[in-house]
């Protein structure tokens, strides 16, 4: 590396140091809205405009729809599946830092299965087809506000993990159930 690479990477590092460091309510008062909301508003639209906007966007759909037909069609099958893993892989890194943030500590010994259970739960409740080629970005997140109110209202209820489990795996099975009975609806016409 020549020291001028070496010299663009400390500042780097300098400038994420001290943007990470700094009380961000003193900068622009924002009252009563957390800084997360606009990191989530800020990813909802660069992926809903990326997914709804783009080639990019169609060919995601298209894969999920039938990958066999897209390859006949020209699609680049591993190209564009991990474009979408990388994504999906920057997204999760963005929901890391940001829930690492909020218990302001890390530990590798914390189990995420609760969170996987959460995540794909949002995505089937917002209307995420379980079986590819349908689903929007928006959808996910309204699936996500659904999944916070029942665990956020149980929780103030006084409600046991194990039950907030069962209802929120009641709400899950429902909308497959919902899905997967549209699903054949469709192919019935």
């Amino acid at each position: 590396m020549s020291a001028l690479q070496i010299a663009a990477v400390l500042a780097a590092g300098v400038a994420i140091v001290w943007l990470w460091n700094t009380n961000r309510g003193t900068l622009v008062e924002i009252s009563g809205v957390p800084w997360v909301l606009l990191v989530v508003l800020g990813v909802l639209a660069t992926w809903t405009l990326l997914l709804g906007r783009t080639r990019f966007g169609r060919y995601v759909y298209a894969i999920g729809g039938n990958a066999e037909a897209s390859r006949r069609g020209g699609v680049n099958l591993a190209r564009i599946r991990t474009i979408a893993f990388m994504l999906a892989s920057f997204t999760a890194g963005i929901a890391g830092i940001v829930y690492a943030s909020r218990l302001r500590s890390v530990s590798p010994s914390y189990d995420g299965g609760t969170l996987v259970l959460y995540a794909v739960a949002a995505a089937v409740i917002g209307g995420t087809s379980l079986f590819g080629g349908r689903g929007k970005v928006l959808h996910g997140v309204l699936g996500g506000l659904v999944i916070a109110a029942i665990d956020n209202g149980m929780g103030l209820q006084g409600y046991s993990a194990p039950a907030k489990y069962v209802v929120t795996a009641l709400v899950l099975v429902g909308a497959v159930t919902i899905d997967a009975v549209a699903r054949r609806g469709r192919a019935r016409t």
